[in-house]
């Protein structure tokens, strides 16, 4: 079969952008080999973690004062706390846990433009670090190597939306020796500690649900993308933000037919991303955001934008045979790069973004399903043990300093 053609007129590919999806529409494809198994991997048995029971000030309290928290992209910290205390692997002995989780949200103290507090966030996680190391003795005596925090700020345990300021800040002291879950991810940041597991962020699954459209439905759209260009309020210059990437996207493609782009965000969101074969993903003030799991969900080939971007589950879900990674420096040949693509090469990923596992892993479903993102998470975690013997500090051996980090960090909250 041949390409696209990137000289084809627009009807002409779309003609063959309906004819591809009708069939591709009836198949999936499982993933072979290693990578298909370790998606379908079951915890159950593998692993046990224990679950600090915090005052409700550190979780509970803080989604009642603003129920915001439970619907904003940072949510897998609040749905993985309520898993974790039905889940089979729970443990109420502390002495056989082979993990010890902190039930704290740092993202749900929020403005009233709803975006988390950055000042805030480091105080709340070592309020609850020094709340834990002083009721129970498991901290100690690893200064947090056999526990896991999930960090879902845009740039993990940096706190700070802005990655200027976050590279800057660095990692909180006290969460070094820890294993951090997050949604961000990038190769070589100062931001991503060496063995994290990066996840995706929060998309309501059953929100979702409820804008699926039947699946034979012609994918009539070629490149889709819905959201800004600029940030005018916190980048006026322009070159700032989503490093340019965005700002390319418009300028080279807002008068091309093949390319429905716009800054609206139309109620038809959802069903128009399943009428298109390629969902943009660029990078924004962080590389990740949910376009990336609602692309998924919703079959359209992801086409990341983000340059050394780690994707969630990267060990599980074969990003490279999904989705279209194009440089952020190529984004003016956007157009060309992707009607270039061989029709069975589109054909096949669509094939596997079909696969139901494919997109359960995407998903923090209530309650919980096999495969969904909780149990990726437990799989990561399960696929870390046994500890090894550098995990358990000596007699009076301490590593961390609890004084460390930007001095607004050390005041009580």
């Amino acid at each position: 079969m041949g390409t696209w053609g990137a000289r084809a007129p627009p009807l002409a590919v779309a003609a063959l952008l309906l004819l591809a999806v009708v069939v591709a529409a009836q198949d999936t494809e499982r993933i072979e080999g290693s990578a298909g198994d370790v998606l379908e991997d079951d915890p159950v048995g593998r692993l046990k973690v224990y679950v600090y029971e915090l005052p409700t000030k550190y979780n509970k309290k803080m989604v009642a004062k603003d129920s915001r928290c439970l619907s904003h992209m940072f949510a897998a910290e609040i749905f993985m706390h309520r898993f974790l205390l039905s889940s089979a692997i729970r443990t109420l002995n502390p002495e056989e846990a082979d993990w010890f989780y902190t039930p704290v949200y740092t993202t749900c103290d929020l403005t009233p433009w709803g975006h988390p507090l950055p000042f805030k966030s480091p105080r709340i996680m070592r309020s609850a670090i020094q709340f834990i190391s002083k009721r129970w003795p498991y901290w100690n005596r690893t200064e947090g190597a056999d526990h896991f925090f999930v960090v879902p700020h845009d740039f993990g345990a940096c706190f700070h939306y802005q990655e200027e300021k976050a590279i800057e800040r660095g990692v909180l002291p006290l969460l070094r020796r820890a294993t951090l879950v997050q949604t961000f991810g990038q190769k070589d940041h100062v931001c991503l500690k060496e063995g994290s597991i990066t996840i995706p962020p929060y998309a309501p699954p059953q929100k979702m649900k409820t804008h699926l459209v039947p699946p034979e439905t012609p994918r009539s759209i070629f490149v889709y993308f819905r959201g800004l260009f600029y940030d005018t309020a916190n980048d006026p210059e322009g070159g700032y933000y989503a490093r340019g990437a965005r700002a390319s996207v418009w300028e080279n493609f807002k008068n091309n037919p093949l390319f429905d782009i716009s800054t609206d965000h139309p109620p038809t969101y959802y069903e128009d991303m399943q009428r298109a074969v390629f969902c943009l993903c660029p990078l924004g003030w962080a590389p990740w955001s949910p376009r990336l799991v609602e692309a998924v969900v919703f079959g359209c080939i992801p086409v990341i934008i983000a340059d050394d971007i780690v994707l969630p589950f990267a060990d599980a879900i074969p990003w490279e045979e999904i989705g279209v990674f194009v440089a952020e420096d190529d984004v003016p040949k956007l157009d060309t790069i992707l009607t270039s693509i061989p029709m069975e090469v589109i054909l096949r990923k669509q094939r596997l973004l079909a696969n139901p596992s494919m997109k359960q892993a995407m998903l923090f479903p209530q309650p919980a399903q096999p495969g969904d993102a909780f149990h990726q998470i437990l799989n990561g975690l399960a696929r870390k043990l046994p500890h090894g013997k550098d995990v358990f500090l000596k007699p009076g051996q301490k590593v961390l300093n609890w004084t460390e980090g930007p001095r607004g960090d050390l005041k009580p909250w």
